[in-house]
């Protein structure tokens, strides 16, 4: 029997908690910044202290409190559409495409080893040569990655799949495997699932990196 709309895949509850940034929002005069977006996994409780991962760095907050359906709740779980209000964080530290989690449950990388798989030609797919840059779509997180192929592989072509390494413009919270899509040309060209990732590379927490200007896809 399947599991019914809302209802957490079984085990996801009892895991680190993990919540993709969709929207963030400054309340309070900014002592106060809103995220909102739906738990991937775990559970979170108002008082919480959480860890923000990502793009242009990593730092920690207070859970202040949680709403759910513009009403306080005192905790949330797994499957379920939030907002969470978040205090000692610097507004500016906050954006979409990163994660709150569980401090040291999951780390950013700027690289990683992965197999890819292209759509087909009437999907609008081309083929993929070492060099090329593609936008790697990674939960709620969209950014730039330069592709290289195996030796001796010259390029992947639609409706074929290859082990590859991709190397980011930007640090973005990754577990092995986890699932992404890519666009190459600006249209949709495949997806893949991460197979190994670098010995964790932790950003410093409160010191944020460099912002690299975004690009039109």
């Amino acid at each position: 029997m399947g599991r019914s709309p809302g209802q957490p895949v079984a085990g996801a509850v009892e895991k680190p908690f993990l919540l993709p940034v969709e929207d963030v929002f400054c309340l309070q005069q900014g002592r106060v910044v809103k995220v909102t977006g739906r738990i991937e996994r775990g559970r979170v409780h108002k008082g919480d202290t959480v860890e923000i991962i990502g793009l242009g760095g990593s730092t920690t907050a207070l859970v202040a409190d949680i709403e759910q359906h513009q009403m306080s709740t005192g905790e949330a779980s797994a499957d379920m559409n939030v907002g969470v209000l978040l205090r000692d964080v610097a507004a500016d530290a906050v954006e979409r495409g990163q994660v709150v989690a569980t401090p040291g449950s999951v780390s950013a990388h700027i690289g990683f080893s992965a197999h890819i798989a292209l759509l087909s030609e009437e999907q609008g797919s081309t083929g993929v040569v070492s060099g090329d840059r593609l936008r790697i779509h990674v939960r709620t997180a969209a950014v730039w990655g330069t592709v290289t192929l195996p030796e001796g592989i010259g390029m992947v072509r639609p409706l074929h799949g290859s082990d590859v390494t991709v190397a980011l413009e930007e640090p973005v919270a990754l577990e092995e495997g986890q699932s992404f899509a890519f666009r190459h040309h600006g249209r949709a060209a495949g997806s893949g699932i991460v197979t190994e990732l670098p010995v964790a590379h932790r950003l410093p927490p409160t010191e944020p990196l460099r912002k690299i200007p975004p690009r039109n896809t």
